[in-house]
């Protein structure tokens, strides 16, 4: 079963934040967009490298009112040194969500029962905290998270433009197509 356009279900974990270990619960998830990136540990080759990568498009997502959680099977406390440690992750500003309970990695369907560790998956959730895209592919394949900023931007013209779709490789500020009986055969 798809997991696009259902609610997040209710969750409670715990994220380290800027120096803090706090509480990330759906709630957090609402009244704002949000993006949620599945890693499958900390401590690993790849995954820091997807970190830098959302660590340095971070003001992107801010300009675009969106917040970004890290999620790992491993717990707040790993995250913490995570972040002390690696360069790379040390750029993160924003919550690397602890889910060592498996509880967001099942809900999200990205958990490895046999390893105990979450498949690469990345997920928009609107201010509703509906999930308006999900992309779940395995774990050599490190993403480029440009692609999901402009799914983001995407996502969010089309919330506010009912009627509307983004075409392919659509970018913001692109023309978009208004779905009609006329345009059928003619693209």
């Amino acid at each position: 079963m798809s997991l696009i356009n259902t609610h997040v279900q209710p969750f409670s974990t715990t994220a380290f934040h800027n120096g803090k270990f706090v509480e990330v619960t759906e709630h957090a998830l609402k009244g704002k967009w949000s993006v949620l990136i599945f890693m499958p540990a900390a401590f690993t080759f790849n995954c820091p490298t997807e970190i830098e990568d959302a660590a340095d498009n971070y003001a992107e997502f801010q300009k675009a009112g969106a917040e970004v959680y890290i999620v790992t099977t491993d717990t707040h406390f790993s995250h913490k040194v995570w972040h002390e440690t690696s360069p790379a992750v040390g750029k993160a500003q924003f919550p690397l969500v602890g889910d060592p309970t498996h509880q967001l990695t099942n809900a999200f369907g990205v958990h490895i029962a046999e390893e105990g560790l979450a498949l690469r998956g990345t997920f928009v959730i609107n201010p509703e905290g509906v999930i308006k895209t999900a992309e779940i592919h395995s774990n050599e394949i490190a993403r480029d998270v440009k692609e999901t900023l402009r799914k983001l931007k995407a996502a969010q013209f089309t919330a506010a433009n009912p009627g509307q779709v983004c075409p392919a490789k659509w970018q913001e500020g692109e023309a978009t197509l208004t779905p009609s009986l006329d345009l059928v055969g003619k693209i």
